[in-house]
């Protein structure tokens, strides 16, 4: 409550007003607080990414295939390369096509920083339409289910990531 002074009386008149400047400062250095906060709590978050369900692409007639092998050496298809070699190998495989995709595909062992630098190897030759290629697998039984509803597990397919076979 707030006391208003009236000159007439020296009676304290009592005056029924919030004062709200108190308040806003409070909210204020509340919004400042959750402002900053808010962006560091997203910091280091563990995600369990579900398999995708999406219509694969249609296949292509004829794939180029790049792999990576686990003693981290390169095959254009069936074909060894080295590494000095790739960008005049795939020349000659695509007819100096830079449009055509190229799927890499490489051994689980093989590190992740191996596949981006074989990445940059494509994208210093030109190629900028690469094709990452993994294991299509049945989905996992939801924990809700029972495990005799669910299909029996068959072996993964060598497909290229996206593309139906």
């Amino acid at each position: 409550m707030a006391i208003r002074l009236s000159p007439q009386e020296d009676a304290l008149e009592v005056t029924h007003e919030i004062n709200v400047t108190p308040f806003i400062d409070v909210m204020l250095v509340l919004l400042i607080i959750f402002m900053v906060a808010a962006p560091l709590s997203t910091v280091d978050v563990n995600v369990d990414l579900p398999a995708s369900t999406a219509e694969p692409a249609p296949r292509p007639d004829k794939p180029l295939f790049l792999t990576i092998k686990p003693d981290l050496s390169l095959a254009l298809g069936e074909t060894p390369i080295d590494r000095s070699g790739l960008a005049r190998a795939l020349d000659a495989q695509t007819q100096s096509d830079k449009q055509e995709r190229v799927f890499v595909r490489a051994d689980r062992v093989v590190p992740y920083g191996e596949v981006m630098e074989v990445m940059n190897l494509l994208r210093a030759a030109g190629y900028l339409k690469i094709g990452l290629v993994g294991l299509e697998e049945t989905p996992a039984v939801s924990p809700g289910a029972s495990a005799t509803a669910a299909t029996p597990p068959q072996p993964p397919a060598a497909i290229p990531a996206g593309i139906k076979p």
